[in-house]
């Protein structure tokens, strides 16, 4: 049986690929904290296993009983307190667990990461990238896009210790996702906020089809490649919300539209009150950037030639899919 270690598995990506790990019939391991939620690895065939990625060494330790034939790792956070935290996760954090695999000449046979789009900025404003090269310049303009580029730069510096793909979906959605659920909430209030004027090319992929391209990069794919997953289509900026109203029952709605400038003023407070209460807001200065940006397209082709990805759930079937979750689950 092959045995996966896959982290981040109490959260919301991770806990789709431990059930689809085990629909596999992998001897499934998940990395957790002491205060990690358990409420979707209910499954007893799931093995815990506790693991400090702040702390290499004990990190060793931790993993010294253990063997693995791939790992996914899924674990990261998408918003801090403080911008430093980022990287004590999202890179620091990678850095320990590849380290310590590579210390211990554990004999993978593939590592994934799952990055993100947000490892480019602005810089796509005028065309999507087409594919990786040594050539292009990724500028991320988000605290959690530089992380996570710097975790893929740390990979690169391995390539010949440890056999990686890099993953880098767009926004991803679905069942259990909480950001925008935010959405779907305000939908059912009645409200419908958006922000700029300028038109918006928005890219979505759908958890299932993430975790599909994960199970595909463990065994294919080259060593060092990077692919980015969307479902293959670019939406507009109310596409999402209009399927939203349309799956809740078409709630009479207000729809408001904000400058720029105004998200800039609420996300500054937003975040300077969550320093404050010690609450994380989901309006801070990551948020500002994300939306302010007009342009997140991106080529799937590679990861559909080498990797064999094809889509399987558009953004109408996803919104549909996701809705009745939120439904089913008492969160609308």
């Amino acid at each position: 049986m092959k045995k996966i270690l896959i982290t981040g598995a109490s959260g919301f990506i991770g806990s789709f690929m431990v059930e689809e790990a085990l629909r596999r019939g992998y001897e499934t391991w998940v990395a957790v904290r002491r205060s990690s939620s358990l409420a979707y690895l209910q499954d007893e065939r799931i093995h815990l296993i506790e693991l400090d990625f702040s702390e290499p060494e004990r990190l060793q330790q931790q993993l010294r009983e253990c063997s693995f034939d791939y790992v996914i790792h899924a674990a990261g956070v998408t918003k801090c307190l403080h911008q430093s935290d980022f990287y004590k996760v999202n890179t620091e954090g990678t850095i320990s667990l590849v380290k310590a695999l590579v210390a211990m000449k554990m004999p993978l046979k593939r590592f994934v990461y799952l990055s993100s789009l947000s490892v480019f900025g602005p810089i796509r404003e005028q065309q999507p990238y087409t594919a990786i090269e040594p050539t292009d310049n990724p500028m991320p303009n988000t605290a959690y896009g530089k992380s996570k580029l710097e975790a893929e730069k740390f990979l690169d510096t391995v390539a010949d210790q440890i056999n990686f793909v890099i993953l880098r979906p767009t926004g991803v959605y679905g069942p259990r996702e909480k950001d925008y659920f935010l959405m779907a909430k305000s939908i059912r209030q009645h409200v419908d906020f958006s922000v700029g004027y300028k038109p918006q090319d928005i890219t979505f992929v759908y958890v299932d089809d993430v975790v599909r391209a994960s199970f595909l990069a463990l065994e294919q794919g080259k060593n060092g490649g990077k692919y980015f997953l969307s479902d293959g289509s670019v939406y507009r900026s109310t596409d999402f919300s209009s399927l939203l109203h349309l799956e809740m029952g078409r709630p009479w709605l207000l729809r408001i539209k904000a400058p720029v400038v105004l998200l800039r003023v609420v996300t500054f407070l937003g975040e300077y009150v969550g320093r404050l209460t010690g609450q994380v807001s989901a309006l801070n200065n990551d948020k500002y950037h994300i939306l302010k940006q007009r342009n997140w397209r991106c080529n799937i082709q590679p990861a559909i030639d080498e990797l064999g990805y094809q889509p399987q759930v558009n953004l109408e079937q996803g919104v549909r899919k996701t809705v009745a979750w939120y439904k089913a689950n008492g969160w609308l």
